[in-house]
């Protein structure tokens, strides 16, 4: 997956404001080989200041409509706002990324079903810590899929994310990563957001802009 980034405060300090910009970025992801891009208009870092929904439109809908246009690749919204999904699926997106599990917008899964579009669903633990991480994530997920099968997502369509670096310690995404195999007992595809997030920083002393060529030291999971 690749990632497109039209919040000026990104946490990696990548954001695009300019439409032009974000398309000459697809096109780069697609041409070194992305399956899917997600296109962002909010900053998912801690402690960013929530947008409205009007100025998320305005970030995103037109870099949808741009790159959909222009491209082939799938595109996936990234985004908890009903309305922003909507206009973003009419626009050419082919699913939603919902960083926090419908937790915050449970009708985004009956826009999903309706849709007949996947849904990624993340385990967020920011606002409620928590000592056994890896049992949090798996009934957190566990509840978003039932919350989604509930509205009529088929099983197919669904896809997990332990979200990594959201309410997380340091510790506790290398924990996650460790045990990433746990989560095969879900039954559902995986995606795992690790690239330039602060614990690779962490554990190797690198700033967000040399973060993205360590990426690949993140294993996919105890194989022993």
């Amino acid at each position: 997956m690749g990632v497109v980034n039209v919040s000026p405060d990104s946490f990696s300090g990548d954001g695009l404001a300019d439409a032009e910009e974000a398309v000459a970025r697809a096109e780069r992801l697609a041409f070194e080989g992305a399956d899917i891009i997600d296109i962002g208009g909010e900053s998912t870092r801690p402690a960013s200041t929530p947008i409205s929904t009007d100025e998320e439109l305005r970030r995103v809908i037109p870099v949808v409509e741009k790159i959909a246009q222009q491209i082939s690749v799938p595109l996936s919204v990234d985004t908890y706002k009903l309305e922003v999904a909507r206009q973003a699926l009419n626009a050419g997106a082919d699913m939603i990324n919902d960083i926090w599990g419908l937790k915050k917008e449970p009708r985004l899964a009956e826009l999903a079903a309706q849709k007949g579009v996947p849904i990624v669903l993340m385990s967020n633990q920011r606002g409620s810590p928590c000592h056994d991480i890896m049992s949090a994530v798996i009934s957190d997920l566990k509840r978003a899929i039932e919350q989604a099968l509930s509205a009529g997502v088929p099983l197919v369509n669904i896809i997990v994310d332990p979200g990594i670096g959201f309410g997380k310690t340091q510790e506790q995404n290398l924990e996650v990563l460790r045990r990433l195999e746990e989560l095969q007992a879900l039954g559902r595809p995986i995606l795992l957001g690790s690239s330039r997030k602060s614990f690779i920083g962490w554990v190797l002393d690198l700033t967000p802009e040399q973060r993205s060529s360590e990426v690949a030291f993140v294993p996919p999971g105890d194989q022993r």
